[in-house]
């Protein structure tokens, strides 16, 4: 769904060295594959230690109510009664939710659509900034998805990657932008309108997840990925993820105890 970004690069006029740098796949992508590989063990650990069928096709199992996402989750005791008549109970402020939600998929398509758009994305902005700063932007968009899942989101548990990634394609729409491309003439732009589209039409996705992942992720953008001409000092691209990342675990926080 998807496109390369080189296709942006060729409707840019002015910077192109400056931007086929910045959109170069050529370098090592450590932490796109280290992520790649997370996401894809903890599914198949799932599967192994659950032997759930349901894993394949997208049911809930006990590792989702384990590591997944809800406000009502976070906030009270709730006894789960699984399909085979078991039951598993989650308790309150469980604040690791916040993160290893981001790390379970509900069935084989929701974990291949999320790592392909990583496999994709990652190799062109992770050069770009450095494995640490990339690490940042990924995270700090996850828990940007984690706190609009509290803000929008009711009743059930939500799981997946897909925070982050909308924070990724966010983030490269910002960073084609400040580089004088409008985004939403490239592939880039165009993929986020449609997932953003797939998003409000077709029910059971997590709205608050996907647009909090994607402000988040714009957020760190416009300071992590501007560029040399209009950049910010090298603290700040450091700083301004980890702010992003803590604020949104704190208003998390706030909005479950309030």
């Amino acid at each position: 769904m998807g496109s390369h970004c080189p296709d942006c690069v060729k409707a840019a006029k002015p910077d192109i060295k400056t931007r086929a740098r910045f959109w170069s796949s050529g370098q090592p992508n450590l932490i796109t594959m280290s992520l790649i590989a997370i996401n894809v063990a903890i599914f198949l650990g799932g599967l192994l230690l659950t032997r759930d069928p349901s894993t394949l096709s997208g049911g809930v199992t006990d590792l989702h109510l384990q590591l997944g996402l809800s406000k009502d989750v976070l906030s009270e005791m709730i006894v789960w009664q699984g399909d085979d008549g078991s039951l598993y109970v989650t308790q309150p402020n469980e604040w690791y939710r916040l993160v290893t939600s981001g790390f379970i998929h509900f069935g084989v398509l929701h974990i291949a659509f999320n790592m392909y758009f990583l496999f994709v994305l990652g190799p062109m902005i992770e050069p770009a900034i450095g494995r640490t700063r990339f690490l940042l932007l990924y995270m700090a968009s996850l828990l940007g998805g984690s706190l609009g899942v509290i803000l929008f989101d009711s009743g059930g548990i939500t799981g997946g990657a897909s925070g982050a990634i909308f924070g990724l394609l966010a983030g490269a729409s910002v960073a084609l932008w400040r580089r004088g491309v409008n985004p939403f003439t490239s592939g880039i732009g165009t993929t986020l309108l449609l997932n953003l589209f797939i998003t409000f039409a077709v029910p059971g996705i997590s709205i608050g997840g996907h647009l909090g992942g994607a402000v988040a992720g714009a957020l760190c953008a416009f300071v992590m990925l501007a560029p040399a001409h209009r950049g910010f000092p090298k603290w700040a691209t450091y700083a301004t993820p980890v702010a992003v990342g803590i604020g949104s675990v704190i208003a998390s926080v706030m909005l479950v105890i309030a």
